[in-house]
């Protein structure tokens, strides 16, 4: 039987993979896993575990969010409901509120009719594949019920968004006066947070993609479609624009000539500003493999150390925990700030990206410059047998391939987490190489996988 966990909580379309009694279902158990089912101690009294529950705008999380507090109420968990929050301020809150564990319903950029339920351990902090694995393994365990007075007692905390806004302005130095920006919230989780957080820092602000109605999240609007950003900024006049994502736990830029500004050119802004502050840990970046390879040699010119890991926010925050770093992220926008945050937090990046822009004088395609992306070409390969991306005679392609390229390019095949697909992708110091290249590796693919 397949992982009902993937590698962000539990998705599927709402009402068909992800449906109320499945939802309900995981947060009996996720209660009495990550709330141990039961009463705590607090110092000589005794208290009921406490959950917050926040969701993004779409439709489906009505009511699963509904199914989700009723199954850690009837737990004997007390709930506090957050209503449309960024999964970032959920986490923020788990931790800030002394909550046991935090939900989140969200299937970040995916269209309307997928959902996702993501847990959080207190301290907000996302969970470990054992800890995922546990609340799978007691899905649907008998359990001794409470009721009475035992029961968890539900309470809406709507105004908690306030906290969250407070909380990211208060790690920025400096205003955002005379900056004009265009934000983009995707209709999604971030539609009043982030032009309040960005009006309050003193930007002028135009917000588009800010009227959810359930059902338009993602569709049009957001990190993963930025061409109406872009043509608004342009048209405007705009010093810059900023995307979120549905759950806004990633951000994406557009400079003032409709330039996108990725995850790693934002990542590398950062690193070089904090290191020049003294803030920068170790003067190390984490990043995963996929970030591209230009990031790495404008990091290294800069006397900064890129440690690598799997693909995944939450390998690279698994790292940075380990080993003591404070910056890291993913080249789709997901920046940790492990400072200010505990996951992937958009608002909390755009608005210290934002803040190098009003401080240094300089326009964001100025900052961007810092880094030149090499041509990055991705093939899925799709019908193979992933099992087989570690064939000898594939390894012995990529090898002579990595010969050819030089310190100037590089190659990545990985299998797919999730369908019979391998992922071909080549970094060269030209398109026309990084194809080729690519074509010919995925050809090896297709005959030595089949």
């Amino acid at each position: 039987m397949a992982r009902l966990f993937g590698t962000d909580g539990v998705r599927g379309v709402a009402g068909r993979d992800l449906t109320a009694e499945l939802a309900m279902d995981l947060s009996v158990a996720a209660a009495h896993v990550l709330g141990d089912a039961g009463v705590f101690a607090t110092g000589s009294s005794l208290r009921r575990p406490v959950a917050v529950v926040g969701r993004d705008p779409r439709a489906s999380g009505e009511f699963l969010e509904a199914a989700v507090v009723a199954g850690l109420a009837s737990s004997g968990v007390d709930v506090l409901r957050l209503g449309v929050l960024p999964t970032p301020a959920v986490a923020h809150l788990t931790a800030a509120l002394g909550a046991d564990l935090g939900v989140m319903l969200s299937a970040s950029h995916n269209p309307a009719p997928d959902n996702g339920i993501k847990f959080l351990a207190r301290g907000g902090f996302k969970l470990s594949d054992a800890v995922e694995d546990e609340i799978e393994r007691r899905l649907g365990e008998e359990w001794s019920f409470p009721v009475g007075s035992s029961v968890g007692r539900v309470r809406d905390a709507y105004g908690e968004a306030d906290r969250y806004i407070t909380h990211v302005l208060d790690t920025v130095k400096g205003r955002l006066d005379g900056l004009d920006v265009v934000v983009d919230c995707a209709h999604g989780a971030a539609h009043m947070v982030a032009p309040e957080a960005l009006l309050r820092a003193g930007a002028q602000v135009e917000a588009i993609g800010a009227r959810p109605d359930g059902l338009n999240i993602n569709d049009g609007y957001g990190s993963t479609h930025l061409d109406r950003l872009r043509q608004i900024v342009v048209s405007r006049g705009a010093d810059l624009g900023i995307a979120y994502d549905g759950d806004a736990d990633r951000c994406l830029a557009v400079d003032h000539t409709g330039a996108i500004v990725d995850g790693d050119q934002i990542m590398a802004i950062l690193a070089m500003d904090m290191h020049e502050q003294g803030s920068l840990a170790k003067d190390t970046v984490v990043a995963t493999v996929m970030s591209n390879l230009g990031f790495k040699l404008a990091m290294r010119e800069a006397g900064l150390t890129v440690i690598e890991t799997a693909v995944g926010d939450r390998y690279v925050l698994e790292r940075m925990k380990a080993e003591g770093y404070n910056l890291g992220g993913e080249q789709s926008g997901h920046v940790i700030m492990l400072d200010h945050a505990t996951t992937g937090d958009g608002l909390l990046t755009s608005l210290h990206l934002l803040a190098v822009v009003a401080r240094s004088g300089r326009s964001l395609r100025e900052l961007a410059s810092v880094m030149t992306a090499l041509p990055q070409i991705l093939i899925n390969v799709k019908g193979v047998d992933r099992g087989k991306a570690a064939a000898p005679e594939l390894k012995a392609a990529v090898t002579e391939a990595e010969s050819e390229l030089g310190e100037t390019g590089r190659v990545l095949i990985r299998p797919s987490g999730t369908e019979p697909m391998i992922r071909v992708m080549v970094e060269a110091s030209s398109e026309e190489q990084a194809t080729k290249v690519a074509e010919r590796l995925a050809d090896v693919v297709r005959t030595v996988c089949a």
